[in-house]
This record gives C-alpha cells, sequence and structure tokens, in this order.
C-alpha cells in the first residue's frame, strides 16, 4: 500500500498514541492491585487488614489522578467507604472528585516548579501517613513530575529558595538526576523521609517511572526509597553549575554546607518498605512498535535510555532516517525507526522572547537537518508521553515533506529560531505541532521516524 506524505505523518501519530495508551494510569494500577475480602495484593505483595487496619493512600505526579482512579475502581467501593483515605498531589487541570481519595491541585498545569498550593498538599499528605499504626498499609502512588508536586522544605529554606534553586538547575541544563539531588537534600519528604514519617506496617509504593533505567531513588525524587547521595554530592551539582554570572540561593549553599560540616543524620526508614515499577519508557516503546508493525513497518528500535542534547538528538535521528530512506535496495520497505528517553535544551542568553519544550527543540533541529538532505517519505515525531512538553500546550512536534514546504513559503529559518530555544512559533506557524492536552501519565517521551518504502511518501495528498 503506497503511503502519502499524510499517511505517514496519521501512522506516526498513531504509533506515538498506542505507546501513551499501554501507560494509561489508571489501568496500570487498576492491573496492579486485587480484593479479596480484607486481604489485598499490590502488585504481588500481599497483606490482610484485619478487623482494624486501615489503608492509606498518599502520592503525587502528573499520572496521579489516573493512579487513584484506578486504585478506587480495583479494592471497590465497600472497602473504600470503611478502610481508605488518601490524599494525592496533581496539577491542577488534573483534579477531579473521587470517592475517598483527595486529588489536591499542587501546582498550575505547565508550570513544573514547587508552589504554596504544593507546601500545603505536602502538609497533607505527612499528616496521613505519621497517623498510620501498625495495623495499617501505606500506599503511595508516584509518577513523573511527582519532585516538583512534593514540596516541603526543611527548616531554614524558604519555598522561594526552592523554586529560585530549581530554575538555577533547570536553566542550567541540569539532568533529573543532578535535579533531584538537589532537592532531596532540601526536603523533609524526599530521599526517603516520606517512609521514614510512617509507623504503618506495611508501606507499598506503586511507581510509573519517568526516568532513563527506572532508578528508584531518583523518581519524584525517591520520597520513600533511602537516599545513597549526601549533601557534599548535592553541593558539587550547584558548584557544577555555578558562574560569576549564574549564582544559586546562597541560603541553599549555606544550608547544605551546615550539613556537610555537622555530618548530618542518615534517613533511618523502619517500616516495610516495597518499591514497585508498574510502568515505564520500555512499555510505552513495546506497545508502539506493535503498532507500527501491525501497520505493515519493520521496526528498529533505538532503545528507552535516550539522552544528550535534544538538538544533537533530533539531527541524529534526522540523519539516520536519511541514510535508511537512501540505502533501500531492490526490495523497499517501510521503516519505523523508534526510540525513547529524555534529551535535555540547554538555554542560552537572550532578552527576546522564546517558547518551546524538548520534544519541540528537537523536531526543529531535525528539520534543519532535513532541509539540506530532503525530507521526502520521511516524518519524524517527537513527544512528552504526559502531553506537556515544557511550560507549553503541546507535547512535542513533528517533521515531514508538508511542515518543511510550509516553512518555505513563510522563509521561515531553523536556524534562527533554534539559535534562541523557539521552536514552537516555528512549529505553530508550519503546522508541525503534536497537540493531545494531557494524557495523565508520563513515561519521558516516545519517538517515532517512519521512512516510506522507495516511491512512497512523494505526495502530500
Amino acid at each position: 500500500m503506497a503511503r502519502s506524505t499524510a499517511g505517514l505523518r496519521e501512522d506516526a501519530i498513531a504509533i506515538w498514541k498506542a505507546g501513551v495508551a499501554a501507560v494509561d494510569s489508571e489501568r496500570l494500577v487498576r492491573a496492579s492491585v486485587q480484593r479479596e475480602g480484607n486481604r489485598v495484593a499490590l502488585a504481588g505483595h500481599e497483606f490482610d487488614l484485619g478487623k482494624r487496619g486501615r489503608v492509606f493512600v498518599v502520592g503525587a505526579g502528573k499520572a496521579g489522578a489516573g493512579m487513584a482512579r484506578g486504585f478506587e475502581a480495583a479494592v471497590g467501593k465497600a472497602f473504600l467507604d470503611e478502610r481508605v483515605s488518601g490524599w494525592i498531589n496533581v496539577p491542577e487541570d488534573c483534579v477531579q472528585s473521587l470517592k475517598k481519595i483527595v486529588l489536591h491541585g499542587a501546582r498550575p498545569a505547565g508550570v513544573n516548579e514547587p508552589t504554596e498550593a504544593g507546601v500545603e498538599g505536602s502538609k497533607r499528605i505527612l499528616e496521613l501517613v505519621r497517623s498510620a499504626g501498625r495495623d495499617d498499609v501505606c500506599v503511595v502512588l508516584l509518577s513523573g513530575g511527582g519532585s516538583a508536586l512534593l514540596p516541603a522544605p526543611v527548616d531554614g529554606i524558604s519555598l522561594a529558595d526552592k523554586q529560585q534553586v530549581t530554575r538555577f538547575l533547570m536553566h542550567g541544563g541540569a539532568t533529573i538526576q543532578e535535579l533531584n539531588c538537589v532537592r532531596k537534600h532540601l526536603s523533609q519528604i524526599k530521599g526517603g523521609r516520606l517512609a521514614a514519617a510512617t509507623r504503618a506496617g506495611l508501606m507499598v509504593t506503586l511507581i510509573i517511572s519517568d526516568v532513563i533505567g527506572d532508578p528508584l531513588d531518583i523518581i519524584a525524587s525517591g520520597p520513600t526509597v533511602a537516599d545513597p547521595s549526601s549533601p557534599a554530592d548535592a553541593l558539587r551539582v550547584l558548584e557544577r553549575f555555578t558562574t560569576p554570572q549564574r549564582q544559586p540561593p546562597e541560603s541553599v549553599v549555606a544550608y547544605l554546607r551546615e550539613r556537610v560540616e555537622s555530618g548530618g543524620q542518615a534517613v533511618r526508614i523502619s517500616a516495610d518498605v516495597r518499591n514497585v515499577i508498574v510502568g515505564n519508557n520500555a512499555v510505552a516503546l513495546a506497545a508502539a512498535s506493535e503498532e507500527a508493525q501491525r501497520r505493515g513497518y519493520a521496526v528498529e528500535s533505538l532503545g528507552s535510555d535516550g539522552t544528550g542534547e535534544a538538538s544533537a538528538v533530533g539531527r541524529d535521528l534526522a540523519r539516520r532516517c536519511v541514510a535508511i530512506r537512501d540505502s533501500q535496495t531492490s526490495e523497499p520497505k517501510a521503516m519505523c525507526l523508534l526510540s525513547g528517553g529524555e534529551p535535555i535544551v540547554r538555554l542560552v542568553a537572550t532578552d527576546r522572547p522564546r517558547k518551546g519544550g524538548r520534544n519541540q527543540e528537537l523536531v526543529l533541529a531535525a528539520l534543519d537537518e532535513l532541509t539540506t538532505s530532503r525530507c521526502d517519505g520521511i516524518v519524524l515525531l517527537s513527544g512528552g508521553t504526559d502531553g506537556e512538553d515544557g511550560p507549553t500546550d503541546a507535547a512535542g512536534g513533528f517533521v515531514d515533506a508538508a511542515v518543511v514546504e510550509a516553512a518555505r513559503e513563510q522563509n521561515l529559518k531553523a536556524a534562527d529560531y533554534l539559535a534562541i530555544n523557539n521552536a514552537y512559533p516555528f512549529l505553530e506557524a508550519c503546522g508541525g505541532l503534536l497537540m493531545t492536552g494531557p494524557t495523565h501519565t508520563n513515561v519521558m517521551d516516545l519517538r517515532v521516524g517512519l521512512i516510506a518504502a522507495a516511491g512512497e511518501g512523494q505526495s502530500s495528498g
């Protein structure tokens, strides 16, 4: 079957959406929870609440609403009414009424930094886990975005300090590992401190991972995992991004230095804690691969651990697509190139207005590469599985022959927009934005490159 440019684009979006659907947060949690009478199994970890035991459900993340819905649906109304109370910090656009679990708007949609509302919600979460006794179970639901949604600053550090240090690191291009290393040492809840706060007999954490390699201590800054890092490690991260022009908050540096000098106290977790990954990028990638094959594409997967700078990743993927297209043999076949992970964007200094996200920057760099190599028979799409790409309303973007032609007609130069990290207006003008709205899950980014068989994809019809 011949594939037009429009057909390739339609396939790419459908393949991406199939990957996202596979990590639907409600479905993942519902499949992980079983109940029979007073006996409950959470991802294979069974417990009997007996006559007195209660269940406290807490957590945070972009997928929190769906995870909470999945838990409530799995245990049933009667059990909820008798046994369950809960509180989950979520973005404001995820707030809805559930039967027993409160969904608390802890930050505005698209603003990935701590707020006063998040602090209030985190206090409520700490109160709940501290009220649990030995007969009780704490269920923690964590997903991507949980770090910013769980602000509980230590004494001596203000919310403004945490906001400032978050911006300092993010704008400097810090990895999520570096960012969360610092966050944990400024928190009453991260770095295992949530688990340390409870007297519950059992704590089970169900996790949808948004970090490469699924490191339990990094996802949502590891509130139920003993922290392997030290205040000295956090200081070294800050020093790495400090320049004469860019300084972290003095209060943060002073606090961490005091912790280093005093030797600090290691976080002690006495509860029986089980941490379980129920969804990750690999699950999304596998589902995308299945959908691509169903649509007649041979699949090459680059895996779920893609890192690096977004612009460099985009150029590399564009070159790979061109190489596949231009090396087709006498028996051409349609190909799908898949990859996942989370690259970074290094923001350049500018006084000019700009708007974008890492997926949009990746796609725009790919477009810049493809304009010198022809885009016929190729579509490259990159999107955040949470439906949010940076502080924008787009999930990401895509480039194909139609987008390249729209840019040419408007005399838009990708390099000019890349120079100030301003991908959104370029892609908006050319019809290259991927708009999905929030997906209520988050397993990093998913990228789809489609290459038509020789002779296909030559028209936009």
